[in-house]
């Protein structure tokens, strides 16, 4: 891997694994078995090894009990950097209201759109 933050993200994502294990009273030996992969698999994803898959991590999240913070991971709703996108995208102004053609109207004849606002003034 040649990045070091992201190599230094995956260790601490490992010790925390560990961490978490050790707290809950969890031998190396069991935690393998209940994730299904060899005790030496457990040691690489506890010391963030980058070849452990993605799966294995899942499946150790959820012996862990803590399998929704995987589906949380960069939830659209919480991601501030993609909020931020969104935001910059929106436009810089709203132009006056578009008219359209009414048949009701006479051929010449336009009626504003939102013609119909409600007892409060908004339209939609």
């Amino acid at each position: 891997m040649n990045s070091v933050s992201a190599r230094r993200s995956l260790e601490a994502l490992g010790a925390n694994i560990k961490t978490a294990r050790l707290k809950r009273r969890i031998s190396v030996k069991d935690f393998a078995e209940r994730i299904g992969v060899s005790e030496s698999t457990v040691a690489r994803l506890e010391k963030g090894d980058d070849g452990v898959s993605i799966g294995t991590l899942a499946m150790a999240c959820l012996v862990l009990g803590e399998i929704d913070r995987i589906s949380d991971f960069l939830d659209a709703g919480t991601d501030d950097t993609g909020l931020l996108l969104d935001r910059e995208s929106l436009p810089k102004r709203i132009d006056r209201k578009r008219t359209l053609k009414s048949s009701s109207k006479g051929p010449d004849k336009v009626a504003p759109i939102g013609d119909g606002d409600d007892e409060e003034g908004v339209g939609f």
